[in-house]
């Protein structure tokens, strides 16, 4: 249960000398952060409203009930060690298949068309989500360069991973994945339309679950003991109610920021499904039943925003 760092020289070195190395994706990283910020601190200033408090109480809940299924998802690896890599991968891959189909149902279509009825045109509401998920990519592919992680096959990424401790390892890894689904809940519910949001949301939830038990099994099965193992998985569950705050605040504010903020969530999300989550479920030879998984998870996510929406 290491979660030690080493002392050898100072994070900020660190990072300015991997800036140094790789300009172009600091510079991505910096205008998406400046950006993200400033539509957040803009978006407080105007959520002084009974109704934005409400909005921002939606978002708080789905973002919790997320949390609940990641933990829910978890707790059965007090007693598994471990489960058959084909029903992992398939597992991984209905999941991949609910955010791919939550990410273009529930955040870039209703995104364009909240973006054509504020703009009075179809390419500039269509401008603004490619903004927002050129913002939403830059940001998690900077996210991705910077932070130090570790993921179960590829071993440790990122500046500085040889001076944190391998829990703290998978713990930023698992971050990097959950915060943009909670952000995704907040800005679905950023202006109270509960028919993005509850969709939204249930599909996250549904879809945490296998996510969660494949975090805790992949920590047992580096070395970490059940109990710990299962409370890590449910802590970074916990990021998934602050992404939902800072989802909300995102675009919560003015007009503009609702498409954005839709385009931001879900290029996010699709950085995820297409870096981390359906490259994990094709490196063992499982190809097929993954992609049959995620037909299954991409079928019943339509169903919920129809049934839902």
């Amino acid at each position: 249960m290491d979660f030690s760092v080493q002392s050898k020289g100072s994070w900020w070195e660190i990072l300015r000398d991997h800036a140094k190395a790789h300009p172009l994706m600091a510079t991505a990283l910096l205008g998406s952060l400046l950006l993200v910020i400033a539509l957040f601190v803009q978006s407080l200033l105007l959520l002084e409203s009974p109704e934005q408090r409400q909005f921002m109480q939606y978002a708080a809940w789905g973002g919790l009930a997320c949390f609940v299924g990641t933990s829910v998802g978890a707790i059965p690896a007090l007693l598994l060690k471990a489960i058959p890599q084909k029903l992992e991968d398939a597992m991984l891959g209905f999941a991949a298949g609910m955010m791919l189909a939550a990410s273009a149902f529930s955040l870039l279509l209703p995104g364009i068309e909240a973006g054509t009825e504020i703009t009075g045109s179809n390419i500039a509401g269509g401008g603004l989500v490619i903004l927002g998920m050129a913002v939403g990519v830059a940001l998690m592919m900077g996210l991705d360069h910077f932070t130090p992680h570790e993921h179960a096959q590829i071993g440790p990424c990122g500046p500085g991973n040889e001076r944190c401790g391998r829990a703290w390892l998978f713990v930023f890894a698992i971050a990097l994945h959950n915060f943009p689904e909670g952000m995704a809940v907040g800005v679905g519910f950023a202006q109270g339309d509960v028919s993005i949001g509850l969709p939204l949301t249930t599909a996250i939830a549904l879809q945490d679950i296998p996510e969660g038990l494949a975090v805790a099994l992949t920590l047992r099965a580096v070395g970490f003991t059940p109990l710990f193992s299962v409370l890590v998985a449910c802590a970074t569950g916990l990021l998934e109610p602050l992404g939902a705050l800072l989802g909300v605040g995102l675009a919560g504010g003015f007009m503009l920021a609702y498409p954005i903020g839709l385009g931001l969530a879900g290029g996010a999300m699709l950085f995820v499904v297409s870096h981390e989550v359906i490259p994990e479920t094709h490196r063992n030879g499982h190809q097929m039943l993954a992609t049959q998984g995620l037909m299954v998870g991409f079928a019943l996510m339509m169903i919920l925003d129809t049934t839902l929406g």
